[in-house]
């Protein structure tokens, strides 16, 4: 039966991925399900993946679904089916490819952080500034903004429902690091990541912070704390024992753990903790948000509920009440199961992606962009320079003047 022209399959839209690791499974799972999932203006194409190492990257490829596999980000950017590149590299990558990909004419989602400096994120936004002007979009992949109870409560926000806000405070535990013999990982050099648990956890603390508040950090004060600052290097058999029969250790040159206060723009202060070193916490992030109406509290092993208090209650019945959110009318929900069949951290990321197709279907700018991106760039470096003068309040400069 042929297809009336109502009902032809969209155009496509190929996507080359470089990265093929924990991230680029997470990005293939979105882009492998959400035309499959929602209805969009655009079918994506798992065109090209791309990484150094031939065998894993193939592999990566047949796994996950990719067409082709490059050994060349280079080679990706370049390749005639790709008009979106998705970066999900170390962060000391993220620059180069994103704005080679811009100026080649391509769309570009980049995993977070943005970069690791500040300097680097300017020149990404000052590159994504000018692509937009040729069509070219960018946005940066903070995914929990995607989880449905996480968006369900900016939209709770935003429509009053707490009032003024006086407090917010987000933490992000993990314990993946605790065992001193862990290995010196590039997660854990300053030249590959920028900064540790800092950025790796803090910087999705920070955009969910600012996301649901609607406001931005203006000042923070921080302590960060490296716990281990030796570790075995991964260097393999090849590099031998030490003289004195040892394995070969290098410097830990990152943060283990961070934590700070904050002030938003309304005055509302903030708390922050991000450490890969609490013991028997393996992705526990948590938030709360206090108003003078009632409050939102938030944890990620249940995220598919969202607490809230309402304080015009009265005090007899008034507390906490659980909010399931899998209906149909909570945020990306009517795409998937009837209500009360629950979703997981793999959703987050077909979410994105639908996110961001739909907004290059419709040429409006995607969120979060990355001066998004660079604003919480720019809430790190406050931190580390507040840390670095025994927590002296230091002041974020302003990006831009609303979160989006």
């Amino acid at each position: 039966m042929e297809l009336r022209d109502s009902e032809a399959a969209p155009p496509t839209l190929g996507v080359g991925m470089v990265g093929y690791a924990f991230m680029g499974a997470a990005h293939s799972q979105g882009w492998r399900t959400v035309g499959r999932v929602f209805d969009l203006p655009l079918r994506p194409v798992l065109a090209a993946i791309g990484g150094r190492d031939p065998a894993a990257v193939r592999s990566a490829a047949d796994k996950h679904g990719w067409a082709v596999a490059e050994t060349d980000w280079r080679a990706l950017v370049a390749r005639d089916d790709v008009q979106l590149v998705d970066v999900c590299t170390p962060g000391d990558s993220h620059a180069e490819i994103a704005i080679a990909a811009l100026e080649a004419g391509k769309h570009v989602l980049c995993e977070k952080p943005l970069a690791n400096s500040v300097a680097e994120a300017e020149a990404m936004v000052a590159a994504a500034e000018r692509a937009r002007r040729n069509g070219q979009l960018a946005m940066v992949g903070f995914n929990y903004r995607r989880v449905p109870a996480l968006s369900y409560a900016r939209r709770l926000i935003a429509e009053g429902r707490l009032g003024t806000l006086r407090h917010v405070r987000v933490t992000y535990l993990q314990d993946w690091l605790v065992d001193p013999g862990f290995p010196l990982t590039w997660r854990l050099e300053r030249e590959h990541a920028g900064s540790g648990a800092l950025g790796d956890l803090g910087a999705h603390i920070v955009d969910l912070a600012q996301y649901l508040a609607g406001e931005l950090l203006v000042g923070v004060s921080a302590q960060l704390e490296t716990f281990v600052r030796e570790r075995p290097r991964l260097e393999g058999a090849s590099a031998g024992p030490t003289a004195s029969g040892g394995t070969r250790r290098g410097p830990v040159t990152v943060d283990d753990a961070a934590v700070f206060t904050g002030r938003l723009t309304s005055g509302a202060l903030a708390t922050f903790e991000a450490t890969r070193m609490a013991t028997g916490r393996k992705n526990a992030l948590r938030l709360e948000i206090n108003g003078e109406y009632g409050s939102l509290a938030f944890d990620l092993e249940r995220l598919n509920e969202l607490s809230f208090h309402d304080h015009h209650e009265p005090a007899t019945t008034a507390g906490f009440r659980r909010i399931l959110v899998t209906e149909a009318e909570h945020p990306y929900l009517g795409a998937w199961w009837p209500p009360g069949h629950a979703l997981g951290y793999e959703h987050t990321f077909a979410h994105q992606a639908r996110d961001l197709v739909e907004a290059i279907a419709s040429g409006t700018d995607p969120v979060p962009s990355f001066a998004d991106g660079l604003q919480v760039q720019r809430v790190l470096a406050a931190v580390e320079e507040s840390a670095h003068k025994s927590a002296v309040y230091t002041p974020v400069q302003a990006v831009q003047a609303e979160v989006r």
